[in-house]
């Protein structure tokens, strides 16, 4: 494990994880929460986020962008934009909402061009699955060719077999053991 990914580690642990009651965004409920904003945002961290998911995503070929459903991995893909700039890659990154917007171009996928190109779908923290697969429908009307899905944090309740099942590549950078909670 390297320094830099044990960092993190040590960061999402202390700083991101709550214990309590909880209902996750698919409507599951859990003991646990990790809200990895609280560390995807924080100056210290992000430069992590970003260096650990290069790592992750480095053998996967000829991707020119990546970015996921806005607003969790918004901070992962400028974090990974900003750290492969600093190591002379060139990842652009993306953001897909929810819906198109209603006014202006009514774009649903905003930043460059992906028609043709290939991306990483990313996500900070992943459950279901259903949000890395919302972002690649809406990629996939504009014409981009999805290279896999990558997540901070896998929950390890069924992301992975959701994702692989669709036929994607499913790449994690950390799991519920790496936080001490399996």
């Amino acid at each position: 494990m390297t320094d830099t990914r044990q960092q993190l580690i040590a960061h999402i642990a202390a700083e991101a994880v709550f214990h309590g009651d909880f209902t996750l965004t698919s409507g599951k409920k859990a003991t646990y929460y990790v809200d990895l904003r609280k560390v995807s945002l924080d100056h210290r961290v992000a430069p992590l986020i970003g260096q650990v998911m290069l790592d992750l995503i480095a053998d996967i070929p000829d991707v020119t962008a990546v970015g996921g459903m806005t607003m969790g991995a918004d901070p992962v893909a400028a974090a990974i934009l900003h750290q492969g700039a600093a190591r002379g890659a060139a990842y652009d990154a993306f953001v897909v909402r929810k819906e198109p917007k209603d006014h202006g171009r009514g774009k649903q996928v905003e930043g460059p061009d992906l028609a043709g190109k290939r991306v990483v779908v990313l996500e900070d923290t992943s459950t279901t699955g259903g949000s890395p697969l919302a972002a690649i429908d809406a990629l996939l009307k504009v014409g981009a060719i999805i290279a896999g899905v990558a997540v901070v944090v896998d929950r390890n309740t069924g992301a992975r077999e959701v994702i692989e099942a669709a036929g994607y590549p499913y790449y994690a950078a950390i799991g519920l053991e790496d936080l001490g909670l399996n």
